[in-house]
């Protein structure tokens, strides 16, 4: 069972969301919250596979909470560490990147379509990435339009990897599968998985999506 936390400050969101999940195999709610600040608390009493987070919420922001939680986790490797989905009306480029930096692991516009929201919290609970397509865009446009200052600076956080882990780094950021990635290098796919969880121990980051946009960084010219 995949279990689930709803932050939303709106409580008809919140009902349509739940009345949605449990519709939905596999997956139930396990609680929710109307405000960033009560997520963190939330998390360590309910210990959810994923989180549906808000972005413009009272207290505390949606991204703000997406980021205490990824602080939480650097500070106590032992403390809950669910996959965050921003789901929300924002899809400014730049609020995209700052919830991408922050540690989510996907996010999607309200108006997506409920079996995609359940699809998307299946992906993220098994570490896939969950964006809507113009989000995907919004990364994509990103990447390609680095800056040297930015290149030289992933670069240089690139070099704490071996090489086998810049090498997975690399294929992270074509977007390949723990299992494609394993075909193109002959490796097992626990090896794989090894090596991109040292990678994103060693550099600090929470999932493959950050590490994906570092790599897309760092090959800038």
């Amino acid at each position: 069972m995949i279990r689930v936390l709803l932050a939303d400050d709106d409580p008809l969101v919140r009902a349509g969301l739940k009345l949605m999940l449990r519709g939905a195999d596999g997956i139930g709610v396990v609680g929710e919250v109307e405000d960033g600040a009560s997520v963190a608390e939330a998390v360590r009493e309910l210990t959810p596979d994923v989180v549906l987070m808000d972005i413009r919420m009272p207290v505390l922001d949606g991204i703000a909470a997406t980021r205490a939680l990824a602080q939480a986790r650097a500070a106590d490797q032992s403390a809950p560490a669910p996959q965050v989905i921003v789901l929300t009306t924002f899809d400014k480029d730049t609020t995209v990147l700052e919830a991408m930096r922050a540690g989510a692991a996907g996010y999607l516009l309200k108006h997506t379509e409920p079996e995609e929201i359940v699809e998307a919290v299946r992906s993220a609970a098994k570490g896939r990435p969950a964006l809507s397509p113009s989000v995907a865009r919004t990364l994509i446009d990103y990447a390609a339009g680095g800056s040297g200052t930015r290149a030289e600076e992933a670069r240089a956080q690139l070099a704490q990897l071996s090489g086998r882990e810049r090498e997975i780094a690399g294929t992270v950021a074509e977007g390949l599968s723990n299992s494609e990635i394993a075909e193109r290098l002959h490796l097992s796919p626990g090896t794989v998985k090894a090596h991109l969880s040292s990678a994103l121990a060693k550099l600090g980051l929470d999932n493959r999506i950050q590490l994906a946009l570092l790599a897309h960084d760092a090959s800038e010219r």
